[in-house]
């Protein structure tokens, strides 16, 4: 990779890294639910221009239900337990623990999508991601039934990009992936507007959640969508999916620095466990020099990330053409 595309490759890391940093920083003032709908709204925001200069929108129109139910399932629902579950535990190890999508995938794929099936190193990958979540679950929060609970629903918000990943390897090969993200993020913020309205505390943000949010929604999620896809067509999108390995790390290190919180020993290791478990549940290999998907398995890899997992996962559905592209 040239100089160029490893400092993209850094920049989408740091972004996608910096975003429990930020969603922390908004929880301040805002409620999660306005969290998620300013977020999405001005991800959809940056992204329409983009999509309607690709003309990404074509077919889609009588699509709109099942981009709506992608929208629910991959955006919606993750975000929103993300959220909640960051009001009770550091950012840092939100971070760690939304790396645990590629274990939800090998878990739920011998029922909905037997292809995934986990055998050999995947299946070890699985146990060893596991013992990660048990561990930071079990050791760094198990003292705060709090923490505890905010650490499942970040859990279980990694178990809808799972979900959502399988949906669209199923429904949505075709469909340019930048309409169907920015459809999915407009879905997304409309669904919560109301909700936002209701729980908005009263009074007006301060200066800092106000400016995270919006840094979140522009930067974290719109823009990030935008690097990520010059990332796939420039490197391949089996190497643009190792960001999803880096990221976390991103994600330790701001909630260290700049909120001072304390990750202990089980964080670590459980840091390590778990994306060393994904990596294997996700096929376990480094992309080949070409930059093509290793035999069919590299691909769930790209799903591992939370804050553009959906839009991962579709561009990864067009990985050979994108390759061929830009070769």
């Amino acid at each position: 990779m040239n100089r160029r595309v490893w400092v993209e490759f850094a920049a989408l890391s740091a972004l996608w890294g910096a975003s429990y940093l930020f969603i922390k920083i908004a929880l301040r003032d805002m409620s999660a639910t306005e969290i998620v709908t300013v977020r999405t709204a001005l991800a959809a925001l940056v992204l329409f221009p983009f999509a309607l200069r690709r003309g990404a929108f074509a077919g889609l129109g009588r699509r709109v239900p099942e981009i709506a139910l992608l929208g629910v399932v991959q955006v919606t629902l993750p975000f929103m337990l993300i959220t909640f579950g960051e009001r009770h535990i550091a950012s840092s190890l939100t971070g760690i623990l939304v790396g645990a999508a590629p274990i939800w995938i090998a878990l739920i794929a011998p029922v909905l999508d037997p292809e995934e099936s986990s055998s050999g190193w995947r299946l070890v990958g699985v146990i060893v991601g596991i013992v990660g979540v048990a561990l930071l679950l079990g050791v760094d929060l198990s003292g705060d039934s709090q923490a505890l609970f905010g650490g499942v629903l970040v859990v279980l918000g990694a178990l809808g990009y799972a979900l959502g990943g399988l949906f669209v390897k199923r429904r949505f090969k075709g469909p340019d992936p930048v309409g169907v993200v920015t459809g999915t993020t407009l879905t997304t913020a409309l669904i919560t507007l109301p909700f936002a309205i209701t729980t908005a505390p009263s009074g007006t943000p301060g200066i800092g959640p106000l400016a995270a949010v919006v840094v979140l929604g522009v930067g974290g999620t719109g823009i990030a969508f935008v690097l990520f896809y010059n990332l796939v067509a420039s490197a391949g999108p089996a190497r643009t999916s190792l960001v999803a390995y880096v990221s976390p790390a991103f994600a330790l290190f701001y909630g260290v620095v700049f909120l001072d919180e304390s990750v202990g020993a089980g964080g670590y290791i459980g840091l390590v466990l778990i994306l060393a478990g994904s990596w294997l549940a996700a096929g376990g290999r480094l992309p080949a020099a070409s930059g093509k998907l290793a035999a069919g398995r590299g691909d769930v890899a790209t799903a591992s990330q939370p804050d553009c997992g959906p839009q991962a996962v579709l561009l990864e559905r067009r990985a050979e053409s994108v390759d061929s592209a830009a070769t």
